[in-house]
């Protein structure tokens, strides 16, 4: 049994528990994810029958000819009996068709594209909450012919991560300490909390007594802001500087108490690992579907404006000029939100 998600990283991390629990639901049925390298490594503990496999799309796997070299290599390796298309884009296209070529079913996503245009668009939006990412997933695996419930809980299962597995990051947390981590960057503009307020917040959050602060993030433009951050305020880590890699710093997550973040990759790695997210949204919405796995709607902070939202990812620039759905939202407002989670924990 095929699966096929490329990318994005979070989309690809929304399929875990989807794909973990229909493993263990069929465990006579052989499960072959292929995915981008990258986002391979996201798969830790995986089921005995799930194999995980990161291909290199840019190079190797690049283009129509790529895919039909896939396809050949995936059918000298294995036996395919079906392929679950879960990206639904021109790539997976390409490769179902040229399966469906040699007489393997394909069954595709429906992203319900008309209903995501109808909540974004400018005019005479349709307010309704749409299905999330993973129930389309679900409804793919269904329509196969499998059987199966959400019994997804954790990558690390009842239990915590093994304290020995984010050593290398820090030592393990302090009876009564408090460990939030915060994420602020994501990939569009249309979903970053201004990073001036987001220094405000980091400042006050920072000065809290048995409270230590861990700054995640990635790429060139994101390092230097976050080792700033790190190097002005107390009780302050980036994990920026280094590449731990996903299963050192889910492992970590693991063990925090609440974590912030925009509508992003972040916010789905820590619901894979049962933390609560505080998730700050601008020109997105929850209601296109992407809320984390088990993570609240009172947990989302946004303002109510008409504007929103205005794109389902967060590319398409304000019509404004202004960013007002995110300028607009006070940092208190988020610590509030941050100290009611902490506060049912005890």
């Amino acid at each position: 049994m095929l699966v096929v998600r490329f990318s994005a990283l979070g989309d690809v991390a929304m399929t875990v528990p989807v794909l973990y629990s229909v493993c263990r639901a069929n465990p006579s049925t052989r499960f072959i994810i292929v995915t981008q390298q990258v986002a391979s490594t996201l798969f830790i503990n995986t089921p005995d029958n799930l194999v995980v496999l990161g291909v290199d799309t840019k190079v190797k796997y690049h283009g129509i000819g790529g895919m039909l070299k896939l396809k050949n290599d995936l059918i000298d390796t294995y036996e395919i009996d079906a392929v679950a298309d879960l990206h639904d884009v021109f790539r997976s296209w390409v490769l179902g068709a040229f399966f469906k070529l040699v007489g393997v079913p394909y069954f595709r996503l429906k992203k319900g594209r008309s209903g995501k245009r109808a909540l974004t668009r400018k005019h005479n939006k349709r307010m309704l909450p749409l299905i999330s990412s993973r129930a389309r997933y679900r409804e793919v695996f269904y329509r196969m012919g499998f059987s199966f419930e959400d019994t997804f809980s954790s990558l690390f299962g009842p239990e915590k991560a093994p304290t020995e597995a984010f050593a290398e990051i820090t030592a393990p947390k302090p009876d009564g300490v408090k460990w939030i981590a915060i994420a602020p960057f994501a990939k569009h503009k249309g979903k970053i909390y201004p990073l001036d307020l987001m220094e405000k917040l980091v400042e006050t959050l920072s000065a809290r007594k048995n409270t230590h602060i861990f700054l995640l993030g990635a790429g060139n433009n994101e390092r230097p802001e976050l080792r700033r951050l790190a190097d002005t305020y107390p009780n302050v880590t980036t994990l920026a500087d280094k590449r731990n890699g996903f299963p050192k710093e889910l492992a970590l997550l693991n063990h925090c108490d609440v974590m912030l973040s925009m509508d992003s990759v972040n916010m789905h790695l820590a619901s894979l690992v049962q933390l609560t997210v505080v998730s700050v949204w601008g020109a997105t919405h929850p209601y296109c579907g992407n809320l984390g796995w088990h993570q609240e709607e009172r947990n989302a902070v946004q303002l109510n404006m008409a504007c929103r939202p205005c794109s389902v990812i967060g590319d398409k620039p304000c019509m404004y000029h202004d960013y007002f759905c995110l300028k607009g939202i006070a940092p208190s407002l988020i610590i509030t939100h941050i100290d009611q989670v902490l506060q049912a924990q005890k």
